[in-house]
């Protein structure tokens, strides 16, 4: 705790189940941008290690390069000072240290002898001279530039490269949609005490938008475009004590075209990613249930990817009029646009029949050629759809697996058996036949349901359903609620295989009160 850092990233997170993914996103994006690929693993576990501690409230993940490693810090206001475990991944050394109303939890990775030389060379006073040193800090700057698609990340990136090589200090605008200069998303300098005197400083004077020079107290100000694509997207100021020489107004410019660039890139994948993420959140239940007599159902759905990519697996849970209810779950081959488009045609047609009054053979029959007449964009999908009939003993249910992971009834004594008889894929064969099996849930019965998310999870070469292992799993769940059932199952999904899940994931379970 006594080495001075050398550079700090730092990003914000909202309590929640998406902290830790984005904790170690986060942390995969600065470990990138450092060139420490060598600790990213471990860099991301222990990240997620110590956030996982904090997700009751929102927190601050703080990296700091120390030159011989590197040190993470996830700061809480108002966290008390028990539950502070030590962390599993390999480090150096770790604390909790406590100031005012904050906690912070630390610790610390060692670099190996390789990513030492990386922070020797980004603290010279000056660029290497001669044509090969300033082609390879160009070289490691596009390196550092490409290393992320966070448009958050790239103003510290940038200024990050351009300090000491290029000016003591550098300030990044990016504009907004309006078109005007807003106060600096990343600003640095090499005398970490001067940044916020230079905030105010800089908050006092208009940046000009299409370039030049300027003179701000004791700096000479260099100010660059960063244009990508015929639009300005902000500026690059550059500030040091003496005149900027030609050669390094010449690799400012080179530097901010490939900021501009790198910039211009984060934006239009992180608009497409939140396109993506409001197609899929269309394509979940527009409301729930409500209270339905005799059941405790839960759900869990995680769709897969950094950025949740629409399509894939889907659920439902609806009444259907007449006492009954209606429940789905299913899953489109493939995922994007393409699959989004049968997962919505499949949910809304599940409803839309259902409350017509047909039955749950007759709705898989009528969407099987619903998906047929989608013709080129036509996907085969899987799927278990029920009805949900309350009567004096339970529960009484009309299945139809339309070659979906088969559903397993759990008995309070702990027997685990499958219900339902799977028959033939949706969006396959034009004259297919449905019948539906008849299911009694008892008082106490619990019937899980599951997208191949869970059973085809891998580890290695094998996978979790193996030697009937998602029985298993439900088999030590008698006795637990809905919600306990729904939680147990997820959490043995994570911890089957220590990679995140390349497919989507839905679970419900239905248990009879």
């Amino acid at each position: 705790m006594t080495s001075v850092p050398r550079a700090v990233l730092a990003a914000t997170f909202a309590p929640g189940e998406t902290a830790v993914p984005a904790a170690r996103r986060f942390t995969r994006e600065v470990m990138t941008a450092w060139a420490a690929v060598s600790v990213r693993a471990d860099a991301e576990k222990l990240a997620g290690e110590l956030a996982a501690q904090v997700v009751d409230g929102p927190f601050e993940v703080v990296w700091n390069h120390m030159g011989d490693g590197v040190q993470v810090e996830v700061r809480q206001k108002g966290a008390g000072e028990a539950g502070a475990a030590g962390p599993r991944a390999p480090v150096e050394e770790w604390g909790v240290t406590f100031s005012g109303q904050h906690r912070t939890h630390w610790a610390r990775l060692p670099l190996p002898g390789s990513a030492g030389q990386v922070t020797t060379e980004w603290t010279e006073e000056e660029p290497g001279r001669g044509p090969i040193g300033w082609l390879r800090f160009l070289a490691d700057a596009s390196d550092l530039l490409a290393g992320t698609l966070n448009p958050d990340m790239v103003p510290a990136i940038i200024a990050q490269i351009a300090v000491p090589r290029l000016a003591a200090w550098c300030a990044v605008y990016t504009w907004t949609d309006g078109g005007g200069p807003q106060r600096p998303p990343y600003l640095w300098h090499t005398d970490e005490s001067r940044i916020d005197g230079l905030r105010e400083e800089l908050a006092t004077i208009r940046i000009p938008d299409t370039g030049g020079s300027m003179q701000l107290g004791d700096s000479h100000v260099l100010v660059v475009p960063l244009l990508a694509r015929g639009r300005g997207l902000g500026v690059m100021c550059l500030g040091r004590s003496d005149r900027f020489a030609e050669d390094v107004i010449q690799y400012a410019g080179d530097i901010s075209r490939r900021a501009a660039l790198a910039l211009d890139n984060a934006l239009l994948y992180a608009q497409q990613a939140e396109a993506n993420q409001a197609l899929q959140r269309s394509l979940l239940p527009p409301d729930e249930p409500g209270e339905i007599p005799g059941l405790d159902s839960a759900v869990v759905y995680e769709p897969a990817g950094e950025n949740n990519e629409v399509g894939g697996d889907f659920y439902d849970l609806f009444a259907a009029g007449d006492g009954s209810w209606r429940f789905a779950v299913g899953d489109v081959c493939g995922t994007g646009p393409v699959a989004a488009a049968v997962t919505g045609l499949a949910r809304h047609t599940l409803r839309l029949l259902a409350r017509e009054g047909y039955g749950v053979a007759a709705v898989l029959g009528r969407l099987n050629q619903a998906i047929l007449e989608e013709g080129e964009r036509a996907r085969f999908l899987t799927l278990l759809h029920g009805e949900i009939t309350p009567v004096p003993t339970g529960l009484e249910l009309r299945l139809v697996s339309a070659g979906h992971p088969e559903a397993l009834r759990l008995k309070p004594d702990g027997v685990v058996e499958p219900v339902v008889t799977s028959q033939s894929l949706l969006g396959v064969f034009p004259e297919v036949t449905f019948e539906a099996d008849l299911v009694h849930l008892d008082h106490g019965d619990v019937l899980l349901a599951v997208t191949d998310g869970v059973t085809e999870r891998r580890r290695g070469g094998r996978l979790l359903d193996d030697d009937g292992g998602l029985a298993k799993l439900l088999a030590e769940c008698a006795g637990l609620s809905a919600g306990a059932v729904a939680a147990r199952i997820r959490r043995a999904v994570q911890d089957f295989a220590p990679e995140p899940s390349a497919d989507d994931m839905a679970i419900v379970v239905l248990r009879a009160r």
